[in-house]
């Protein structure tokens, strides 16, 4: 395994994260299977993977709850990241809700499902528009004063947003979706997006020597080599579907052409070469995906290459 180091947080982490919205169990997911996520866990661990990335909203509280059966007894080498933000209700209803109160409720229930004392990263998994940031941004400090949680983080945070955040307490890292395919996206399942990756987010958080850490790194499958999305979360993503789905294939296609390697090498080689993101979030259902993911480490992407495929995308836009 390969690690990077930061200055926002004191351990090496690796270059290669693994997601856990795959364990969520729900219709979105259909194909998952819950012995085989703790095996993909252990085998994560075994092969030196370190950064865990969850969330409660991942099957309202399964994927919390599986990944606390994974990595118990071996809590010591974890990375434990989870989020805040997506509540719900008694009807299973989903509400962006940042109030303090549902801050510390949610922090205890996410430590009961994980089984733990603490996670690493606490992270605000979208903005809640009702909720001033300051007070949302306070109440995780208090989280951090009692220990329960050592770092705080954002997700798809504009940079105004994370400025004022930063007013408050300290941010170490920001989660957004970036890929070789989608370096600015506008929307995530045509849910607005108010940040650009790769024009603004990622300037200021070198200038503030924060973590990026990228989600949906294959595209959800299509820089996985897959062409078809007719089931699961993916029908939801007009990019996977359609002329969006053409376009994209199109520009895969002349990638893999231009490098000669398989198209999820790149993907990932493509995040892991650059300096500010952190452990790429990658998810797997499948112990082969994970095996297949880890394979792509055994090469490096040089500038140079970097910058032939960033003229390929460019060259297949529209």
């Amino acid at each position: 395994m390969k690690y990077k180091t930061f200055t926002a947080v004191e351990e090496e982490l690796s270059v290669l994260g693994l997601g856990t919205w795959q364990f969520s169990g729900s219709d979105d997911w259909a194909q998952f299977n819950r012995n085989e996520a703790i095996k993909i866990v252990h085998q994560a661990l075994d092969r030196g993977i370190n950064f865990i990335d969850t969330a409660p909203v991942y099957g309202l509280g399964h994927a919390e709850t599986v990944v606390g059966e994974s990595i118990k007894g071996r809590r010591n080498n974890v990375f434990l990241a989870t989020k805040v933000g997506l509540a719900w209700d008694g009807n299973n209803e989903v509400r962006n809700d940042l109030t303090p109160k549902n801050i510390f409720k949610e922090m205890d229930d996410s430590l009961t499902r994980l089984q733990v004392d603490y996670v690493d990263l606490y992270q605000i998994h979208w903005p809640d528009p009702g909720t001033d940031i300051r007070e949302s941004m306070q109440a995780l400090a208090e989280l951090k004063q009692q220990g329960k949680i050592r770092y705080i983080g954002v997700s798809n945070f504009s940079v105004e947003l994370m400025k004022q955040a930063m007013e408050v307490t300290d941010v170490v890292s920001h989660q957004g979706l970036y890929n070789m395919l989608e370096q600015n996206p506008e929307s995530y399942h045509s849910i607005p997006l108010d940040y650009r990756v790769k024009d603004s987010l990622l300037p200021f958080l070198k200038e503030h020597r924060q973590l990026f850490l990228p989600y949906s790194p294959l595209m959800q499958g299509l820089l996985a080599g897959k062409s078809s999305f007719n089931t699961g979360v993916t029908v939801h993503n007009p990019m996977l579907q359609g002329l969006g789905l053409n376009h994209n294939l199109h520009k895969a296609e002349a990638i893999e052409a231009e490098v000669g390697k398989p198209i999820h090498e790149i993907a990932l080689n493509w995040l892991i070469s650059q300096e500010q993101v952190g452990p790429v979030i990658a998810g797997a259902t499948k112990i082969e995906h994970l095996e297949k993911n880890l394979d792509s480490l055994s090469w490096e992407m040089d500038s140079t290459l970097f910058n032939s495929i960033n003229e390929v995308v460019e060259r297949t836009e529209g």
